[in-house]
């Protein structure tokens, strides 16, 4: 799902901005090298695997004839991450021809794990020793409760039972960016909250783990170290126990704080205490690549703007008191409407009418998924039309460029900020001006392509 790559691209842009030093440092690890590789757009992973072996440097032209001419762009991203990961490292000589070599530590250990297959990062423990292992459904429901349990206190924590094993330190780190608070108030979510509860889970969980990194240079801890440990727990089996003593500190504290989240479940025998992944930790590094494996839904949507949600979960009504008026709720279903009312209200918060509508075709019913389209389109399209009442005008923060020596250069530019879908306008016409503008989530990429493009 688009939200899934883009918070996960967000997470590989943290990984590209650690230091050469502790790159390097992390593609000693072959597990690691496997889920950036994972993450890598689809040209950019056909250009490390086409590297693999090569010991050489190879010419920017010599790979500019591995794509066809409508490729181009999607070629310069490719380059471009590839060389933000330090997987390449570019290379210009005295006659300014650019050479691309593949990261000697990071092509090694890639290499073993394709020539030699996994090794598990630690072996599971025996069965005599963890003789009551729960079983997958029983572990399927413990994820499923911890992590329902943070987002009904993300909801309303003013009526939400605190979990008494989630500290408040760690809430608040789980909960940076979600939630406001003003003196006495009590908090309230922000616009990234109310976006974030209409999220799919994968998306859900790369946020947290995006902000639980971000603030780990201020609990004292390596945010390289939290990187590898996080990736490499995505690489164990769903279900076996694996020894706490095995793990360092740093990764013992990490394991502790994602029990609370539901990534594992840890338990305690006579001499030895385990843990074990969830779906949620071993699906990790596979949402990278925005492959998770579609859950049933509960929604049923009809033209009359009548809403059907078959559930028995708090999380599920809440949610959809979000942007539906709730008239009232059953053992195993809720009943409610869609209105213009309830639709201004989450379109105030935040909400957009788009991510209304992909949180119920993603969540409809088996009974109504296999339709096309699974929501009433006079449904999706009234809500459309009344999102458009309150947003005559979209406001988005961007940069100027205007200026070009020559009309190669603002061509490639344009062509590298289509590429990550950042260009808001250009003017091609005027050949002295030679202007466009960028998305401002995008100015650090581009000044450095930029930057390249003029040595």
């Amino acid at each position: 799902m688009p939200q899934v790559r883009i918070i996960a691209k967000n997470f590989m842009d943290m990984v590209a901005a650690l230091p050469a030093m502790k790159l390097d440092k992390l593609y000693e690890n072959a597990f690691i090298c496997e889920a950036i590789l994972r993450s890598l757009p689809p040209l950019a992973k056909k250009y490390v695997l086409q590297m693999l072996c090569i010991e050489v440097p190879v010419t920017a032209k010599s790979m500019e004839e591995w794509v066809l001419p409508d490729g181009v762009s999607k070629h310069r991203v490719a380059i471009d991450r590839l060389i933000q990961l330090r997987i390449f490292t570019e290379t210009v000589d005295r006659k300014r021809e650019t050479t691309y070599t593949l990261n000697p530590i990071f092509q090694t250990n890639l290499k073993k794990l394709l020539l030699y297959g996994v090794v598990l990062p630690r072996e599971p423990m025996p069965s005599n020793v963890t003789v009551r292992l729960p079983s997958s459904e029983d572990l399927e429901a413990f994820a499923l409760e911890q992590w329902e349990c943070f987002l009904l206190q993300l909801i309303n924590s003013s009526q939400i039972e605190r979990p008494s094993n989630i500290s408040s330190s760690m809430m608040k780190i789980f909960q940076r960016g979600l939630l406001s608070q003003r003196d006495k108030e009590a908090p309230r979510l922000t616009e990234s909250g109310f976006q974030f509860l209409l999220m799919d889970t994968n998306a859900q969980l790369w946020y947290i783990i995006r902000e639980y990194i971000s603030n780990s240079e201020e609990r004292g801890v390596d945010s390289a170290d939290l990187i590898s440990c996080l990736l490499e727990l995505s690489f164990h089996v769903t279900g076996e126990a694996y020894n706490i003593n095995t793990l360092t500190e740093v990764q013992k504290n990490t394991i502790k704080d994602l029990a609370d989240l539901g990534l594992v479940k840890l338990q305690q025998g006579r001499k030895d205490s385990w843990f074990i992944p969830t779906r949620l930790a071993t699906n990790l590094s596979v949402s990278l690549t925005d492959s998770s494996s579609r859950k049933q839904g509960f929604v049923v949507v009809e033209t009359n703007f009548r809403l059907y949600a078959y559930s028995t979960s708090k999380l599920h009504c809440e949610i959809l008191r979000l942007f539906s008026r709730v008239e009232y709720q059953l053992p195993n279903l809720i009943v409610g409407a869609i209105t213009k009312e309830s639709l201004y209200s989450a379109f105030e918060n935040g909400i957009t009418a788009d991510q209304i509508i992909s949180f119920l075709q993603q969540n409809a019913h088996p009974r109504v998924a296999e339709r096309v389209p699974s929501v009433p389109e006079n449904v999706t399209d009234q809500i459309r039309l009344w999102e458009t009442d309150l947003n005559r005008v979209e406001m988005t923060p961007a940069y100027h460029y205007d200026g070009f020596p020559s009309r190669d250069l603002f061509e490639g530019a344009s062509d590298f900020a289509r590429g990550y879908n950042a260009l808001l306008w250009e003017d091609p016409e005027d050949s002295k001006k030679m202007s466009l503008v960028v998305k401002a989530e995008n100015h650090v990429h581009m000044r450095e392509y930029l930057s390249r493009q003029r040595q």
